[in-house]
């Protein structure tokens, strides 16, 4: 046998350095003194090491009991057999202690190349078994630098890239930039663990409003569905388990307070609070808040609800570049068509037989609806007084939090 002098200080400073278990820092110095026998046996395969507390190191050699032995590397005789194990008999396998006197410096090297080795495999196996755990939730990052395919984030175990297909094309980070990432995928590589993060996942916006409002978290509150627009804009269904409860309340806070801590870190992306209808036509028109369509109609054979909307309420049906109503759509998993109370048909959103039709604006009408237009602006500027969110766009609209 042989001793390793410090070896429980050694342990604890490996702890405290690279913050692994006790176990998996032994499994990896005896993988290491394994490899340096190597070096000292010409048959290795039947080896084994084990280290005790101490730091007391043991190499043993399995060999099975024979009469007569042929080959001494794998084979050992009876009587010598019975020194190790009493009740040993012919054919038993048995563990002869083989431990050399010196390594030698060919082998101690190796023993500290393949320590450095497996230590950095264990590192990689704990954050395997860490982020596993927590995929499809959020993780604080922090940013390193910019990259030719995204940003290179710092988990703290790991580093990871974070792809510019998943970073809001309004959001630019800077070195030591903290960011909440959501967790997409992890999966093990022979490189080590892969961690997927991303930024414009609807997932990122769940999790933030489970941390933000605690009824969620405690079942008060039920998120039933999240539609994203990636720094754009957001709806969320929420359904209130608690006739006391009021979902759109609740989750704005005291003061807008829970609310503009999410649109904060999202960013300034508005989002609308729908509250979640197991009634279609309730639904629907919740959707599409902060519109408010005068009748809708329903073609359950084709999944389509056709919403009649007033002259007054089409920009905000349809939105800037047609956003609402197209996320309306996603939400409800109903094909919305827009029309007017006239029966212009203006816009169709979420076929199921082909993809959401390229969303539009209501295009200015001819010179003899020209005053209609003007009434339309009219009753933009009016509805943007409404309560209908925090925060304005582009088109006038405010934030949906109906």
């Amino acid at each position: 046998m042989r001793k390793i002098d410090g070896f429980a200080n050694m342990l604890d400073v490996i702890q405290r350095e690279r913050a692994l278990p006790k176990e998996a820092i032994v499994k990896a110095i005896e993988a290491a003194l394994l490899s340096a026998c190597k070096k000292k046996f010409v048959f290795h395969d039947n080896l084994s090491v084990s280290i005790e507390d101490d730091g007391t190191v043991h190499v043993f050699a399995k060999k099975t009991v024979s009469a007569k032995v042929e080959d001494g590397e794998q084979q050992i005789t009876l009587k010598d057999a019975k020194k190790i194990d009493k009740g040993a008999k012919e054919g038993d396998e048995v563990f002869q202690e083989v431990t050399p006197d010196d390594f030698g410096r060919v082998a101690a090297q190796t023993a500290k190349q393949v320590i450095i080795q497996r230590i950095r495999e264990a590192e990689k196996d704990v954050a395997f078994e860490e982020f596993s755990k927590r995929q499809g939730d959020i993780v604080t990052a922090v940013v390193q630098q910019r990259e030719y395919n995204g940003y290179l984030v710092n988990l703290g175990r790991i580093e990871t890239i974070l792809p510019f297909s998943e970073v809001p094309q309004s959001e630019n980070y800077r070195p030591k930039d903290r960011i909440k990432l959501f967790v997409s995928e992890v999966s093990r590589t022979l490189k080590g663990p892969v961690i997927i993060v991303s930024r414009s996942n609807p997932g990122l916006v769940k999790k933030l409003f489970e941390l933000e409002v605690p009824e969620i978290s405690e079942g008060t509150l039920e998120i039933k569905n999240v539609v994203r627009e990636a720094g754009r804009r957001t709806k969320i269904a929420i359904k209130s388990n608690d006739t006391n409860v009021s979902v759109v309340g609740t989750c704005v806070g005291h003061m807008g307070a829970r609310i503009q801590n999410i649109v904060r870190e999202l960013g300034n992306e508005r989002i609308d609070i729908i509250e979640w209808k197991e009634e279609p036509k309730a639904y629907i028109t919740s959707a599409l808040s902060p519109a408010k369509p005068s009748k809708i109609e329903f073609r359950k054979e084709d999944m389509t609800a056709v919403v009649t909307v007033p002259e007054s309420q089409l920009s905000l049906a349809i939105g800037k570049e047609g956003q609402n109503v197209r996320l309306a759509s996603k939400l409800t998993g109903w094909k919305i068509d827009i029309q007017s109370e006239t029966g212009e048909k203006l816009s169709s959103y979420g076929s199921k037989d082909a993809q959401a039709a390229k969303a539009s604006a209501v295009a200015a009408e001819p010179e003899k609806k020209a005053v209609k237009k003007k009434a339309s602006v009219k009753a933009l500027k009016k509805g943007s007084d409404e309560k209908t969110g925090i925060e304005k766009d582009d088109s006038g609209e405010k934030d949906g939090q109906d």
